[in-house]
């Protein structure tokens, strides 16, 4: 840490942030960026303006002046048809440099050969580490060892014929230094647009990743909010109907029933509007006072059962065990599993059957048994098998949450019996763990 509070690290890296923020630097790559944009629009005109460049910088300077001052080599005289001939044989090509790197180079190189063994020297031939550039760029690495003996070849016989003037060796090292340049700018930038290209594919990827987990939470929390609706809607509708259906049938002879029964409907729906307000409010993005209240648990069941019975069916409730200091969590599944099985058998069943429900805590499993009498005096609904719909599956579900399993059949009295067993040992090792 420095003296000023700026940490050691920062200050080593503040250097390489303001080159990257300079001007010159921000409007170099604004000026890539719009190459890039026109090369992908009009490729052929990035391998025209090359052309140009080259010719512009090396080609003219030939034609001006056509002979050294004072030469180190022999010099060939030619017209100057024959330089410019020479000239479009070695520029010309570079054209095509991306499209056909490897085709391209050979003809250069055959130029290069053809002018070096006239004793012509030109600077256009500037172009030969152009095409190299190129082939090592937009060419196919199984193709360079071929690409630099031939390389090799060229600048070996540019040595021989300097070897008056300068050492075959000194030539040699200075011309393949410059060949070897070439060809590691190209290595470089393929190097560079390789990592480019991977990064933007795996940058490509994470967003694809990152979608799917927004999906994929957006569909489980649709998938948690629809049971908690369907657990609540399905029991306390159950319950409205059946008191609804009392009621109409009780007012003619005993008006007290029917109001008693419009008394525990209102008392019914209110609750089940508070929690559908409890469950909506998970929903709003702005809440400035949300309302939090406590999920039910094992100790709920005893109103729920007052609640069933209030309906119609004779309700038994035992417990066995140390219920009541399971995981909250856990207790909350089991209450949800007994209310969907009590709802399934008043709708089924009818308001006349009989309900027993035994919760056992045994050997680190909690046993949930609910079964019932089955329809009286052909007031309920026989049929049984339209009981595996949304509210089966829901159960199945929230005990699997637990490694539990969940059965659901008629049994031997003619009714239905839902069992349920959930896996209380391993919430106690993560909570021994904790």
């Amino acid at each position: 840490m420095a003296s000023n509070g700026t940490p050691i690290s920062a200050r080593r890296s503040a250097p390489s942030d303001d080159l990257a923020e300079h001007p010159f630097v921000a409007r170099l790559g604004r000026i890539g960026q719009h190459l890039r944009h026109g090369d992908a629009a009009h490729r052929w005109l990035l391998d025209l303006g090359v052309v140009v460049m080259v010719y512009l910088l090396f080609g003219i300077a030939d034609l001006i002046h056509r002979a050294p001052p004072e030469a180190l080599v022999t010099f060939t005289p030619v017209p100057v048809a024959t330089v410019v001939f020479l000239q479009v044989g070695l520029i010309l090509p570079l054209f095509w440099r991306r499209r056909f790197p490897t085709i391209t180079f050979y003809v250069i190189v055959a130029i290069f050969a053809l002018q070096w063994s006239l004793g012509v020297v030109l600077r256009a031939d500037a172009a030969l580490l152009v095409a190299v550039y190129s082939v090592v760029l937009h060419g196919t690495l199984s193709r360079l060892p071929w690409t630099a003996l031939t390389a090799v070849a060229a600048t070996t016989l540019v040595a021989i014929r300097v070897s008056t003037a300068v050492s075959v060796w000194d030539a040699l090292f200075f011309l393949l230094s410059a060949v070897t340049a070439a060809a590691a700018l190209g290595f470089a930038v393929k190097l560079r647009r390789a990592q480019l290209a991977t990064l933007r594919e795996r940058a490509a990827q994470l967003e694809i990743e990152r979608d799917q987990r927004s999906r994929l939470a957006a569909v489980t929390e649709r998938t948690r909010v629809a049971r908690e609706m369907h657990d609540i809607l399905g029991h306390n509708l159950s319950v409205i109907i059946t008191l609804a259906d009392g009621g109409a049938y009780a007012a003619p002879l005993t008006p007290e029933r029917g109001i008693e029964a419009l008394r525990l409907i209102g008392d019914t729906g209110r609750r089940a509007l508070a929690d559908l307000r409890r469950v909506l409010g998970v929903l709003r993005e702005h809440n400035d006072a949300p309302e939090w209240n406590p999920q039910p648990d094992i100790a709920a069941i005893g109103p729920l059962c007052d609640q069933i019975q209030a309906a119609g069916p004779r309700v038994s409730y035992r417990t066995s065990g140390d219920v009541e200091t399971l995981d909250r969590g856990l207790q909350l599944t089991a209450y949800r599993v007994v209310q969907e099985a009590f709802t399934n058998s008043l709708r089924h069943a009818g308001p006349h059957t009989r309900i027993h429900l035994t919760l056992t805590v045994a050997d680190d499993r909690l046993c949930i048994v609910v079964h019932d009498t089955g329809p009286v005096g052909g007031l309920g609904t026989p049929a049984r098998e339209s009981r595996a719909g949304q509210g089966l599956i829901g159960m199945r579900e929230r005990v699997a949450i637990y490694n539990g399993t969940t059965t659901a059949g008629p049994n031997l009295r003619g009714g239905w019996t839902v069992h349920a067993t959930l896996d209380v040992a391993g919430l106690r090792t993560i909570e021994s763990n904790a």
